[in-house]
């Protein structure tokens, strides 16, 4: 064999050997992403447990507030059915903001603010908002560190070969969600 040859297969070899790496780590990156997208979805299916106890709590004292208490049901069945990281991203942002009009209708009666079992469901909600925010960033992280493999050469060149695509953010949608809600006791 003489030094052409040679050449050319360590060439070869070496092109390989960054394929099976490359691959390898787009595989790794993105079972990462799944998974920080499923501990979001643990915690979102802790909140989606706790509403229909706060709704019963609430119902007896905001007999006037029906469609709120609508509003709220029907975007929890909206969040538990989506199906996709898009549509439940929406769905949950949605959730998110009827139980903000909730929590603000519910100022509005002294007497639900002081329940004990109406102040113990919202603190542990509020604990879960807290742990599904901590997730999003994770799974945000995760997310930019898979897509900017992708996006990067030379990865950038067979990623779409390899059938990966670039995963979505969890965000939150409307310029309200990011104001920090008013709380008044």
């Amino acid at each position: 064999m003489n030094t052409v040859t040679i050449t050319i297969l360590v060439l070869i070899a070496l092109v390989l050997l960054w394929l099976v790496f490359a691959y390898n780590k787009l595989v790794r990156l993105n079972q990462r992403v799944k998974e920080a997208f499923s501990d979001i979805d643990v915690q979102l299916k802790r909140r989606h447990e706790l509403i229909p106890n706060l709704v019963d709590s609430v119902k007896g004292y905001m007999k006037h507030e029906r469609e709120v208490l609508e509003g709220v049901t029907r975007a929890r069945t909206q969040a538990t059915s989506a199906s996709g990281t898009e549509e439940q991203i929406k769905a949950e942002n949605a959730l998110s903001q009827t139980l903000r009009s909730l929590f603000a209708v519910a100022e509005n009666y002294p007497d639900l603010k002081a329940n004990q079992n109406f102040l113990q469901l919202q603190d542990e909600l509020s604990d879960t908002e807290n742990k599904i925010q901590a997730a999003r960033r994770f799974y945000n992280g995760q997310v930019r560190e898979f897509n900017t493999l992708q996006e990067t050469f030379p990865t950038n060149l067979i990623s779409g070969i390899l059938g990966f695509t670039v995963s979505e953010y969890f965000e939150v949608e409307s310029v309200d969600e990011r104001k920090v809600p008013e709380v008044k006791f």
